[in-house]
């Protein structure tokens, strides 16, 4: 098992919202409808962005837990893609002009994310890439107690 290094939490949270605000200006380059006036409206809505993240989204998760089965996940997009719209509206120089450019936006959001933070080995996504054959399982090597005449229960 790997021994994570125990960083502060106040610099976990600062990488957290420096790789959120990369992926809110990568999605305001890529995704005609989003765009924001001024730095510091980037700032607020890509920190707004997080917190509700933080705090709403698991909420809105549970109350749409049959919709999330129904769709095999999928909904979590218009989740987002709705918190995107929120902060909107919350934030003055901030702007998602509608629908379709914030379940876009969400989407570019999540995956830069994703990539970003695998790469800097923040929060809790983890992906593996391997080039090659898998190994072929090890036989397992039989407990010292085990006298092959079924199961143990170790408790």
């Amino acid at each position: 098992m790997e021994e994570k290094k125990s960083q502060s939490p106040w610099k976990t949270h600062l990488q957290r919202w420096i790789i959120n605000t990369l992926a809110v200006l990568i999605a305001c380059n890529v995704v005609k409808g989003i765009r924001y006036d001024n730095v510091q409206g980037l700032l607020v809505a890509s920190f707004l962005l997080g917190v509700l993240n933080t705090f709403l989204r698991p909420v809105l998760l549970l109350l749409s837990l049959p919709l999330l089965i129904l769709s095999l996940g999928l909904f979590i997009l218009v989740i987002n893609a709705a918190l995107l719209i929120f902060v909107d509206w919350l934030v003055e120089p901030f702007h998602v002009d509608g629908f379709w450019p914030a379940f876009w936006g969400a989407l570019i959001i999540g995956l830069v994310s994703l990539i970003a933070n695998t790469f800097t080995g923040s929060g809790d996504s983890k992906m593996t890439l391997r080039r090659g054959r898998a190994k072929p399982p090890q036989a397992q090597q039989p407990s010292p107690r085990d006298d092959g005449k079924g199961p143990i229960i170790d408790v």
